[in-house]
This record gives C-alpha cells, sequence and structure tokens, in this order.
C-alpha cells in the first residue's frame, strides 16, 4: 500500500492518508515485451511447407526443442525444414545439419497423396545412411468408437 504526505501531515505521524491506485504501468511495459517475444518467437518454430498430413488418433508425444523435418511433398520432393534437397543429396545435407546427428530423432511428413512406395524408399534411404530413429509425423484426430455387431432380438 502507498501512502500520501502533506506539510499538514509532516506534523502528525500517526494520520498517513492511503492511496488507493495501483501503479499498472511496469506491468503493462512487460506484457508488452512478452507480446513481441512470442509475436517474434512463434512463426520461427514451425515448418510453413503446404503439406496435407494423414490425421492418427495416436497419442502425441513430446516434440525436441529442436526437430528435424524431412517432408516428402505431393509432386514426391524432399525438403529437410523448408529447404529443398534431391534424394541423392538427403543424407549428406542431414549430416551437414548442425542439429541433426545419427542419435537425434528425424521427423518424416509425407503428404496424404504420397504413394506408399516412395515413402518406403525415403525410409530406405535415410535407413541405409545412418538414420535409424525415424518417427512419423500425422495430424491428431479424435479416435472413433469400435462398432459392435449388433445382436438379433429374439
Amino acid at each position: 500500500m502507498a501512502a500520501s504526505i502533506t506539510d499538514a501531515d509532516l506534523d502528525d505521524d500517526a494520520d498517513f492518508e492511503e492511496a488507493h491506485e495501483i501503479n499498472v504501468t511496469p506491468f503493462i511495459d512487460v506484457m508488452l515485451v512478452l507480446l513481441i517475444i512470442f509475436m517474434v518467437a512463434a512463426p520461427l518454430s514451425t515448418v510453413d511447407l503446404p503439406i496435407d498430413l494423414p490425421t492418427s488418433s495416436a497419442a502425441p508425444q513430446k516434440k525436441p526443442d529442436k526437430p528435424i523435418y524431412v517432408s516428402i511433398k505431393p509432386d514426391l520432393a524432399l525438403a529437410i525444414g523448408e529447404t529443398q534437397v534431391k534424394r541423392a543429396d538427403l543424407v549428406h545435407t542431414l549430416d551437414g545439419t548442425a542439429d541433426a546427428s545419427r542419435d537425434s530423432f528425424v521427423f518424416l511428413r509425407a503428404d496424404r497423396a504420397v504413394p506408399y512406395g516412395e515413402l518406403m524408399d525415403v525410409l530406405e534411404i535415410l535407413r541405409a545412411g545412418g538414420y535409424t530413429k525415424i518417427k512419423l509425423v500425422a495430424l491428431e484426430s479424435v479416435p472413433e468408437p469400435l462398432s459392435t455387431p449388433e445382436t438379433p432380438k429374439p
């Protein structure tokens, strides 16, 4: 609580008047700085390739701080993050990535229109290059209840 002191109150210490005002300026300053930080950081934490991911009802898992995304676009082009790479250069480019190591997880994103054989070819390229820790990325969906066959009533 704050107190107000005037010339008349200097003689009498027991009669301080309480000020019922809260200084919110520091709070507003902190909130504006946080808003700016989140506005700048949010777009940097996502991958913006237009890929139509399939859905999965599996429980989502914790994402690492700096994930490595390998994406297969609908035209079967490959990308690491947002940088397009050739199939022959996929492992070499992953090796040159600062955050990549053969012990870290590689997140594989494939468009819904990509044939299963093409997905398996990319998995084989990654496995042959020594990247064996691969996670498949899908959109979250609500699990549908299993239907049970109805029994006829007698």
